[in-house]
């Protein structure tokens, strides 16, 4: 049985840029679309499902519409869905509870196959609901506010399911500070440089498209803060919201900075560990020599003994002249490596700061002064979990103006895991540390005022 063909026409009229982005998105099979607000990313991914699933000449065609949360789907693409997909004829009455509607393709049912066969299904999903998108096979795939999706979902669940038949996927969005986005951005520029053509990435900003008139557009930016505007409207990554304790924009230079060994060779020497507390947590080892800090080490799945073992072997290569644990996880690493002879020092990221007047409790002072010494010429490794992690907390001040940082919980409610690697650069910053060129063997100083931290 073969398929009646026809010409169909649905009332969409692309407009710029729009209409320079279809083709490309039909040219790749990875698509990473940043573009302002209201450019009408919303509709133009609803009708390139439409038509992909329309000219398909596969059986059983498979497409997902996936948003952060499967209200915030139904409220962005149900309504244009069922209004662009219904002149087609055949099409399926909209299933509003379970969100799809079914369409007829373009696929040619051999002997024996009936005409259901030569159908598409384009169903919406929430990313919150990961297991609701498991077990079946996608041939195409639109992750729209990707900034808001959590990273493992991709890697976890979309990306397998398009693997049996070569499906596409396109993430769209507005820059929202540093995470898996941004990394798919870089990521997508990297392997274009390098000649894979299975990617194609567009910016477009709200000064460059026209879509937003241009009064309005400076009426908005008068409205809000300006880095709101930057992020929001021109589509700039180093943006962030102004109560994030540590912007984009300084760790990115912090990033890009050099020094020669000589540079910083007389400085005190410090390690940071933030033992794993969860099943999902990670312990992290993070080293520190004045105004450099090295790589991480990341260890997961290891009990205290194994940890402290590899703790260790770091302070005996490193040479510290102060090792800083947190507490909060950490006591059976602390009393193992005790025992064996080792000076280390318990942090407790609750307790008191040593400036009690400016800081709720000292993980808000270590924090603040890490953001300080990024700030001031800090060297950091081009990490992009750091990056994600030292961008994460945002701040307040409490009634008695002390810098109140948000709650690690919270934090990791939002990026689906602890900002680890950040806490452990952060312990580096517990105490004032002298190096043991200035003291003696063994001695540290915890408090002196004419200390300077940031030249340590």
């Amino acid at each position: 049985m073969e398929t009646v063909r026809e010409k169909i026409i649905i009332p969409y009229r692309p407009r710029f840029p729009q209409t320079i982005i279809h083709p490309e998105l039909e040219r790749h099979r990875f698509n990473l679309l940043v573009a302002h607000r209201r450019t009408g990313k919303s509709v133009l991914e609803v009708n390139r499902i439409i038509k992909a699933a329309t000219l398909l000449q596969k059986p059983f065609g498979r497409y997902a519409y996936i948003a952060p949360f499967l209200k915030q789907a139904k409220r962005i693409a149900w309504d244009y869905l069922k209004r662009y997909s219904k002149p087609i004829p055949m099409r399926s009455k909209p299933h509003e509870s379970e969100l799809y509607i079914e369409i007829p393709n373009c696929y040619k049912p051999t002997a024996g196959e009936g005409v259901e066969y030569a159908r598409s299904r384009i169903e919406l999903f929430g990313a919150d609901r990961p297991d609701s998108i498991r077990g079946t096979y996608f041939d195409g795939v639109v992750l729209d506010e990707y900034a808001q999706i959590k990273p493992e979902l991709w890697g976890e669940v979309i990306r397998p399911l398009l693997s049996d038949r070569m499906g596409w996927a396109d993430f769209t969005g507005t820059p929202k500070g540093q995470n898996d986005f941004y990394e798919k951005y870089e990521l997508a520029l990297r392997l274009i440089a390098q000649g894979n053509k299975n990617w194609w990435v567009g910016v477009f900003r709200a000064d460059e498209t026209g879509v937003i008139p241009p009064e309005e557009l400076e009426e908005m930016r008068a409205q809000v803060s300006e880095a709101q505007f930057r992020q929001e409207f021109l589509c700039d990554w180093t943006a962030s919201a102004d109560n994030i304790l540590i912007t984009i924009d300084i760790v990115l230079e912090a990033m890009k900075r050099h020094y020669n060994t000589d540079q910083y060779a007389s400085a005190a020497k410090v390690i940071g560990v933030d033992p794993a507390r969860f099943g999902d947590d990670r312990t992290v080892i993070f080293k520190r020599q004045g105004l450099v800090a090295f790589n991480p080490i990341t260890l997961k799945g290891l009990d205290n003994i194994q940890v402290s073992g590899r703790l260790i072997q770091e302070i005996k290569a490193f040479d510290p002249d102060a090792v800083f644990i947190d507490s909060g996880a950490g006591a059976g690493i602390i009393d193992f490596v005790r025992s064996l002879g080792h000076y280390v020092t318990e942090v407790n990221f609750g307790g008191k700061a040593l400036d009690q007047g400016q800081y709720l409790n000292k993980r808000a002072e270590m924090w603040d002064l890490m953001g300080e010494w990024i700030r001031t010429g800090g060297l950091l490794p081009n990490i992009a979990e750091l990056k994600a992690d030292l961008v994460a907390p945002s701040y307040k001040y409490d009634t008695a103006n002390r810098l109140v940082l948000e709650p690690k919980d919270k934090i990791k409610e939002r990026l689906g895991r602890s900002p680890d690697t950040a806490d452990a650069l952060a312990l580096t910053f517990a105490y004032p540390v002298a190096p043991k060129s200035r003291l003696g063997r063994g001695q540290m100083l915890y408090a002196s005022g004419d200390y300077d931290p940031f030249k340590n």
